[in-house]
Order: C-alpha cells, then sequence, then structure tokens
C-alpha cells in the first residue's frame, strides 16, 4: 500500500512539474522578438506554366471597416491581374462558401469568361478540381494572393508546394486581419517542413512574366 501511495504521489508531481514547465514555455511568448523581415526575391514566371490564384477577395470582408489591410492589397493585386492576363497566365479564381460565382467578389479584381472559379474553404486544393485543371494545364509554378493571409494564402501555398509546384507569393497581395498574421504566414511558408524548397516571398512589382 506504502508503495502504491508513493508511486501515486510521483505521477502526481510529474503531472504538476509538466504543466508548471508548459505554463513557462507560454510565459515566454511575451518576451520574444519578432525575427527580421526576410529579403524579397525579384522572380521571373514563365507565362505558359504559371497560374494566378485570386482568392477570396469577397465584398462583404475586404471593406476599410472589416479588414483595410484587405482594401490595401486591391491596387497591387489589380495591377499583377491585368499584367498577367496581358501575357497569358492562366488566371484561377476560388471564393469562400459553397457556390463557384462572382456574385459577392469584389468587381475590380472579378474573374473575366472563362477563367474558373472554385469554391473551397482555407486550403483550396480540398477542391480536387483545383490540383486537376493545374496539371492538365501543366501549371508549374503558382502565384497566390488574397485574403486571409493565415488562411487561404498559408494553406493554400503549403498544398501546392506540397505537390510540387514551385509558389511565388507577393507580401503585398496577402492581407490579414494583422500585421502579425501575415508576419507568421511569411514566416511559416519560409521554414515549415518541405516548404522552403519550394517558396518565395516576392512583391507583386518584383514578378516579371
Amino acid at each position: 500500500m506504502h508503495a502504491m501511495k508513493m508511486i501515486a504521489a510521483a505521477a502526481l508531481f510529474s503531472v504538476a512539474a509538466g504543466a508548471a514547465t508548459a505554463a513557462e514555455l507560454a510565459a515566454e511568448w511575451a518576451t520574444i522578438k519578432a525575427p527580421d523581415m526576410p529579403a524579397l526575391q525579384k522572380v521571373t514566371a514563365d507565362p505558359k506554366t504559371t497560374a494566378l490564384l485570386v482568392m477570396d477577395f469577397m465584398k462583404a470582408s475586404c471593406t476599410e471597416q472589416a479588414r483595410p489591410r484587405c482594401v490595401a492589397t486591391v491596387a497591387p493585386v489589380k495591377k499583377l491581374l491585368d499584367e498577367a492576363r496581358a501575357k497569358g497566365v492562366t488566371i484561377i479564381y476560388t471564393v469562400t462558401g459553397n457556390e463557384p460565382t462572382m456574385t459577392n467578389f469584389l468587381p475590380e479584381l472579378a474573374a473575366k469568361s472563362g477563367e474558373p472559379i472554385y469554391a473551397a474553404r482555407a486550403d483550396k486544393f480540398l477542391n480536387p478540381d483545383l490540383d486537376k485543371v493545374l496539371k492538365e494545364k501543366g501549371i508549374k509554378t503558382v502565384i497566390p494572393v488574397g485574403t486571409a493571409a493565415n488562411g487561404a494564402v498559408l494553406y493554400t501555398a503549403s498544398g501546392a508546394a506540397y505537390r510540387n509546384y514551385d509558389v511565388l507569393v507577393p507580401v503585398d497581395g496577402m492581407s490579414g486581419s494583422s500585421a502579425f498574421s501575415e508576419q507568421v504566414t511569411a514566416w511559416q511558408l519560409l521554414n515549415g517542413p518541405g516548404l522552403a524548397d519550394r517558396v518565395k516571398l516576392t512583391k507583386t512589382d518584383m514578378i516579371s512574366f
């Protein structure tokens, strides 16, 4: 009986020690200094094998009231979109919700006739038609732009990299509810397992076709 009590006491001590350690680790978060912004790369993409993924610029969320950071990305994304279309780059749209329609999309960034639209949540590759059409078109490089940075951009860029696409992420073409969410996304895309070899961070005006 005495031995059992000792074992139980040791187990309780171990649990308590583990909880204390976890609490101490979390307490360190407040003291963490953010890493320096990574160097952005000037890149050239082959228009024949590149797709621009325009994701989730929805009327309800991309407003000055709801997400001013999203509004700030509209002009650079529009410029990149116009350049990509002029060069014959494949343009693909995704929307949140269940219906692949432009009804609730920002009109200045909306799809033109013949540009496919897919409905999916954060990881757009959860809709298998996206990977299918990319492969059918011989796409090797994707450029994801959209909101939210730590949602559609992070998970779709990661999904593309894990499917062996090269990924160019313009930091002025992704937005979050805060600068922190964008920074986390940029850091994760360069440091996450299996991503660094496939992902490059850039800007819309540093991409040429």
